[in-house]
């Protein structure tokens, strides 16, 4: 699998983002995502993940409430919709897939492909 993301930059304290994971390659639709997010000096963190097999959705409580976490299969597209954004969500965001069902209790470990990341900045 192959998966590129996009859709970061730099916003304003309350302001949108939407972040796509292009995913391509045989076996797609045996894989869960998750997007994690990482700083230097701190473990990648979850933040958000929807299972292949009925959608379900898992949030990090960081992030619950301002971020969506949605899926295009006719195009093969994650989005991760980002509002209200604060400082503290600056990170590199990344999509990653596991194979079978998704939560954020798995870990980083058990994912077979990542992406190579898309920098969101929230600043004034």
């Amino acid at each position: 699998l192959q998966l590129v993301e996009s859709g970061g930059g730099l916003v304003q304290p309350g302001g949108s983002l939407r972040l796509s994971c292009a995913a391509s390659g045989p076996g797609l639709h045996f894989y869960s995502i998750t997007w994690f997010r990482g700083v230097p000096g701190k473990e990648r963190e979850g933040v958000s993940c929807i299972s292949v097999d009925n959608g379900g959705t898992h949030y990090a409580d960081s992030v619950k409430g301002r971020f969506t976490i949605s899926r295009d299969n006719a195009k093969n597209i994650i989005y991760l919709q980002m509002n209200s954004l604060k400082p503290e969500d600056t990170a590199v965001y990344y999509c990653a897939a596991v194979p079978g069902k998704a939560t954020l209790n798995r870990h980083r470990s058990e994912y077979s492909y990542w992406g190579r990341g898309t920098q969101v900045t929230v600043s004034s």
